[in-house]
């Protein structure tokens, strides 16, 4: 690699760290006010949301829907529309094969040595007899698809989550996920790749990410608003109850959740804007 493009990374790592600090230090301003201790009910329902700084929260949640219904919505909704689910599901296993080299990463952190083969094997066959990655024949040939991050791994750890954090574009991203999200970008080539600039690779392909999950949610993300009294809320719960689920490789005791990984712009790869 050469200094040039050593020093784009560098650029790019940076000016990401630097966007979540800011939010950091934002959120120092709009701390929720915590219960009367002589309401215990409410001191409860405050400790179980972990959500100390909600006021800030809900707003960046508010700007997120806001983008979405102008801009990422009606962009799903086209892509929806107009292109084939053949297509769509090609697109889609491409961007989960170009993944693959977090996941068998973070299968080796967490001590998960037979799925890391499974995974690095996965990969093989879908970039080879796949038509690199446009095909998934590897499922069918007994390797699954597995989700592992660097946020999971540090639950696997124990390390808790803190407390819950609303980023603009990202979505949810308490610390722990945050971290892991900025980290995985280490384990991953396409952060290494330059095409005419140094973010024309992972910026495309976090839109194209970001439009295929939004329009594979139409539905499902409507029904929550519709069903919800409290929309932020909802997102909030399923949020942390999904990625419980994860770090406990779906061994938890959450059932029927729908496919929150899907609903959720942060946890996995850089997205684009989403209501969540």
């Amino acid at each position: 690699m050469t200094d040039h493009n050593m020093n784009s990374v560098a650029r790019t790592l940076n000016q990401s760290f630097k966007m979540a600090g800011l939010a950091l230090m934002l959120s120092l301003a709009a701390c929720a006010t915590r219960p009367d201790p002589a309401n215990p009910a409410a001191v409860q329902a405050y400790e179980e949301a972990n959500d100390p700084i909600e006021p800030l929260n809900r707003y960046f949640f508010e700007l997120n829907r806001f983008l979405d219904i102008i801009l990422l919505k009606p962009v799903a909704t086209w892509y929806d529309g107009i292109v084939p689910d053949p297509g769509k599901q090609g697109v889609r296993n491409v961007l989960d094969n170009l993944r693959s080299f977090v996941v068998v990463a973070n299968d080796g952190l967490q001590g998960q040595w037979s799925q890391a083969g499974s995974d690095a094997t996965r990969f093989g066959i879908n970039s080879t007899v796949g038509v690199l990655g446009i095909f998934d024949p590897a499922t069918g040939w007994g390797y699954p698809q597995h989700r592992e991050d660097l946020g999971q791994t540090f639950g696997t750890y124990g390390i808790p989550e803190g407390p819950y954090l609303f980023v603009p574009v990202l979505g949810p991203s308490p610390p722990r996920d945050l971290v892991g999200y900025f980290g995985d970008s280490f384990f991953d080539p396409m952060t290494y790749i330059f095409w005419d600039g140094p973010y024309t690779v992972p910026v495309t392909r976090t839109v194209l990410n970001g439009i295929d999950i939004r329009a594979r949610n139409l539905d499902t993300l409507d029904q929550i608003e519709r069903t919800s009294v409290d929309f932020y809320s909802t997102v909030r719960s399923l949020y942390r109850q999904s990625r419980n689920n994860e770090i406990a490789n779906g061994k938890s005791d959450v059932d029927n959740l729908p496919d929150i990984d899907d609903l959720n712009f942060d946890t996995n790869e850089p997205q684009a804007v989403s209501p969540q």
